[in-house]
């Protein structure tokens, strides 16, 4: 199964353009767009919806996830992968990255992984 992308909501919506400019095929979806958590969810809420729909999360927020995501996995929760944008990162190198991903990889490779963007 391609891999498949929820930017959280206090991320720039850029990404999301910059990522379909390149490749318009990308399953990504931003919270708050239609079919997705609305603005404000909760974290643990947005872990289920990942779980549930499949779905990589690209987050900057490093203050409240890892411990709901810990909450989430003790729990008997998993993720399909997390993806910190490190706060250096350009909106084209996020979306270089995610294309790479996407093109290159499978979402059960990234089950459970927390990792940096850009790689």
């Amino acid at each position: 199964m391609k891999v498949r992308f929820l930017l959280d909501e206090n991320l720039s919506p850029r990404i999301k353009l910059a990522v379909f400019r390149l490749n318009p095929e990308i399953d990504i979806l931003r919270v708050g767009d239609a079919n997705t958590p609305s603005f404000g969810t909760l974290d643990p809420e947005i872990l289920i919806y990942l779980q549930q729909s499949q779905r990589i999360l690209l987050t900057d927020n490093r203050q409240s996830m890892p411990e709901h995501i810990e909450s989430h996995w003790n729990n008997g929760g998993f993720i399909w992968g997390l993806f910190w944008l490190s706060p250096r990162a350009t909106v084209r190198e996020i979306a270089e990255d995610l294309i790479l991903i996407w093109e290159t990889t499978e979402a059960k490779e990234w089950k459970n992984q927390l990792i940096w963007i850009p790689l």
